[in-house]
């Protein structure tokens, strides 16, 4: 690269009648914005100070929140990880895309969603096999950029698959540590169990966030003078549940019994994504690109608010990692606590510094809004289940009134039901699929703007907007073309589901 760049010195010298248009290009690909993504995994939208958090401390995060907008109707596309990050992707619904579990570690190579012939005796409905790849045939936010000029590169938690459907085969040029599983291998703490063809080892007790947040600052430095997209997708905030003892103990001693969130392993985990973002943030600032940096800050789902016996035997936890509180549900559940999360823009010049925006924003609405923030085209017949939220960032009101979200999956962690749920304006409807008693669809239906912990259902007080509501998911099933889980014919309801 050097080399390169001297001999372009030496023609600018010689050919003066090339200076003025290779510097006029040279210019335009600089005056580019950066992109910074940064994706938490399983950060609940309470987990913040800037959200409401009193236990957890996050001053880098909060004061990120403070440079641009925050908004807090801000939903992942579904309440798990792998879903939700195809969508931020490829601008499409995970139904659409056939991804609708986070099975993308799984040796099987499954490349599109299938709906098998039987399901347990407790279960009403069968549910739907999730594909377990993101197929490479997608256009993607990554490749759109990389053509545009940008260099790319993927720092942390992938889990989209391995070759041949990994980052750099969806084009990034650098992707550390270059891994397919669903979380850090081993611990948080190395010596990580990384696999040994990948290189990466960690010494005694370095945080994977310590390591992650260094590898991305030296892209970030490599790449100063060039326009570039960095994806710092955290392995924190997901499983296994350990963090640095000092921090852990720290926490310990803030701990309320009474509060709502009282883990101090958690807390401790928070803590080191927060001096991760900071880091990132503080490298932006010394090299003096700050100016000229996009900086989105996301969650892939809600937040985990369960505690079972392998989290008590294996991980010595005595209260569930957090509270989605005063959100119902978390991770892996409809209800809003599983995909209300919290999302901060930063966007140098355009967004009010600590403003708000109560514009409903989906995670499948990144790669429109993006593009049109860097100036970029769709390409020409390309379609997006996502819409631009610029209007939104620059204040100028909310560009989408409807968001949905498809899990047709029972999780038995949370006693989750297959379901769908739309959300037009203030109030969202559920449906279950098969879960009346007769096996026909339930259905529940709230109105967050009193009722945002989801206690009142109204669908039996108010069936004429269940009905209007209840077409919109169907138009919506039919348009991304989900399939919708058929009864079990070996359902029988007096099987006890898996604990």
């Amino acid at each position: 690269m050097a080399r390169w760049l001297g001999i372009c010195a030496c023609l600018m010298f010689f050919v003066p009648e090339l200076t003025g248009g290779w510097a006029s290009a040279v210019a335009a690909s600089v005056e580019k914005p950066n992109v910074v993504f940064i994706l938490a995994d399983d950060l609940g939208w309470r987990d913040i100070g800037i959200y409401g958090s009193t236990f957890h401390r996050t001053p880098n995060i909060d004061r990120l929140a403070g440079r641009g907008v925050r908004f807090v109707n801000a939903y992942a596309a579904n309440p798990l990880c792998s879903p939700t990050r195809a969508s931020i992707l490829t601008g499409l619904y995970p139904g659409r895309i056939g991804i609708t579990t986070p099975s993308c570690h799984l040796p099987e190579e499954r490349l599109e969603m299938t709906v098998p012939d039987r399901a347990p005796p407790h279960a009403k409905v069968i549910g739907p096999q999730s594909a377990t790849r993101l197929q490479t045939r997608f256009p993607t936010l990554v490749k759109s950029l990389k053509e545009a000029g940008y260099v790319t590169g993927h720092f942390g938690k992938w889990h989209l698959g391995r070759e041949p459907y990994s980052a750099r085969d969806h084009g990034f040029d650098v992707d550390v540590p270059h891994y397919p599983g669903p979380g850090p291998a081993g611990s948080y703490l190395g010596p990580w169990k990384f696999p040994p063809a990948l290189g990466f080892t960690g010494a005694k007790d370095e945080h994977i966030e310590d390591r992650m947040a260094r590898e991305a600052i030296r892209f970030i430095r490599e790449n100063k003078n060039r326009p570039f997209y960095l994806n710092y997708w955290a392995f924190s905030v997901h499983a296994p549940w350990d963090a640095k003892k000092d921090l852990v103990e720290k926490y310990r001693a803030k701990v309320d019994p009474n509060g709502r969130q009282r883990s101090p392993v958690y807390a401790a985990m928070v803590h080191s994504l927060d001096d991760a973002v900071g880091r990132i943030v503080q490298t932006l600032e010394e090299l003096k690109i700050a100016d000229r940096t996009i900086i989105v800050f996301f969650s892939d789902n809600g937040g985990v608010h369960w505690l079972d016996g392998r989290m008590r035997e294996s991980f010595g936890l005595d209260s569930p990692p957090t509270s989605n509180w005063p959100l119902r549900g978390g991770k892996a559940t409809l209800y809003e606590g599983g995909t209300r999360v919290p999302c901060v823009v930063v966007w140098p010049g355009r967004t009010a510094p600590g403003s708000v925006s109560h514009a409903m924003l989906s995670s499948v609405d990144f790669y429109p809004t993006i593009l049109e923030m860097v100036g970029l085209e769709r390409a020409e017949g390309q379609t997006f289940d996502g819409v631009s939220q610029v209007p939104a960032l620059v204040g100028e009101g909310s560009p989408r009134e409807i968001v949905y979200c498809y899990f047709p999956h029972y999780t038995p962690a949370t006693g989750n039901i297959p379901g769908v749920w739309v959300r037009r304006g203030d109030w969202k409807l559920i449906r279950f699929f098969g879960d009346s008693a007769d096996r026909s669809d339930r259905f529940e239906l709230y109105n967050l703007s009193d009722d945002i912990g989801e206690a009142k259902n109204l669908a039996t007080e108010m069936p004429e907007r269940v009905e209007q509501m209840n077409r919109l998911i169907s138009e919506h099933l039919a348009a991304i073309k989900a399939p919708i889980p058929p009864a079990n014919p070996q359902y029988s309801p007096t099987a006890i589901p898996p604990s």
